[in-house]
């Protein structure tokens, strides 16, 4: 009797514990980088030129667009082709509040984004009772109804568009500045808040959605109110992409602010990429960046092959680029599951 539970006790303590963790060396390393990548666009007046300042706060806002339109369809379940709605509000806000009301520039960044908050509470009023593909050409309408209207709105100069020229009274230090300071904190928001979300009980409710409304309803997710609050987070995020993308550019014209590029974009980056994670964003957004730049010069073939590139991936490696990398690797960047690891005795 003393052998049988001497020999059960030795098994008992040879057998493995097993313990849950949350990070990775991959994720430590990943997070390193991208605190090293905030403060390099924080600082950037101190040792960037300035096209090259313009060229990382234009690809700090399609990371940011992207990422809101992953949010939506790759979590909450929403696809939107309308995104470029908030763009255009919250850019001329920004440019009311600056250029017509005397408000600090670099202080109406931040208040604009109360203009798509309200704007995306009223339209999920309408657009909710849509679903599948009602509801993403229900976005397009939103989006041109809302080009039209600032079109032939004559405090916003209509079709005519506005110049930002209050900023003249700024140096280029002072300017390089303000829009470094405002892109990283717009990361910081998008890609850092996202983690976070994603990491709480919220992100499993919003997984939860996408793959099963009925299912998660049914084990207690309250459905409408997570999507209605991920539209509206979504669309304050867009707003300030847009707010800050126009700030750089210095003018404003409604078939730019309203444009679906910006839809179009945001869906190439998040296919290509991966749809339903961050890393794929930061991965389809570099590929679009560097394509932008080297092959825009070919007009329309080069729209066409992005497309064609799109369909691919849609059809073949529904993952995106990040999805193959994980076949390969199996290290994610920022880890949104629990991980369990088994201790050897």
């Amino acid at each position: 009797m003393t052998q049988a539970f001497a020999a059960s006790s030795d098994e008992t303590m040879q057998q493995p514990t097993v313990r849950v963790v949350r990070q990775t060396r991959s994720s430590l390393i990943a997070f390193a980088v991208s605190i090293a990548l905030l403060v390099a666009v924080a600082s950037m007046p101190l040792w960037a030129s300035q096209g090259l300042i313009r060229d990382v706060v234009e690809l700090c806002c399609y990371v940011t667009v992207a990422q809101m339109w992953n949010l939506l369809a790759g979590y909450g379940g929403l696809v939107s082709v309308g995104q470029q709605a908030f763009v255009g509000v919250a850019a001329y806000a920004m440019f009311v509040m600056a250029q017509l009301w005397g408000l600090n520039p670099f202080l109406a960044v931040p208040l604009s984004v109360i203009v798509p908050a309200v704007v995306a509470a009223i339209t999920y009023g309408l657009l909710h009772r849509l679903d599948g593909p009602y509801f993403a050409i229900g976005t397009w309408v939103v989006a041109e109804v809302l080009r039209l209207a600032t079109s032939v709105f004559g405090y916003v100069n209509a079709g005519a568009g506005m110049s930002l020229r209050v900023m003249s009274s700024y140096s280029p230090m002072e300017r390089a500045v303000g829009i470094s300071l405002l892109s990283a904190l717009m990361l910081l928001v998008a890609v850092g808040g996202s983690y976070l979300l994603l990491r709480s009980r919220y992100g499993l409710a919003l997984v939860a959605i996408r793959d099963n409304p009925v299912a998660a309803a049914s084990q207690g997710v309250n459905v409408g109110l997570l999507k209605f609050l991920i539209w509206v987070a979504a669309a304050v995020g867009t707003g300030l992409a847009g707010a800050i993308y126009f700030m750089a550019q210095l003018r404003i014209t409604p078939p730019a602010a309203y444009s679906p590029t910006w839809a179009n974009v945001s869906i190439f980056i998040v296919m290509v990429g991966g749809l339903g994670s961050l890393e794929g964003v930061l991965i389809g957004a570099l590929v679009y960046f560097v394509a932008d730049r080297w092959f825009a010069q070919y007009g329309a073939t080069y729209l066409v092959v992005l497309g064609l590139l799109t369909l691919v991936m849609a059809l073949f490696a529904r993952g995106g680029l990040w999805g193959l990398i994980q076949k390969v690797t199996n290290a994610s960047w920022f880890p949104t599951r629990r991980i369990l690891l088994e201790d050897k005795p």
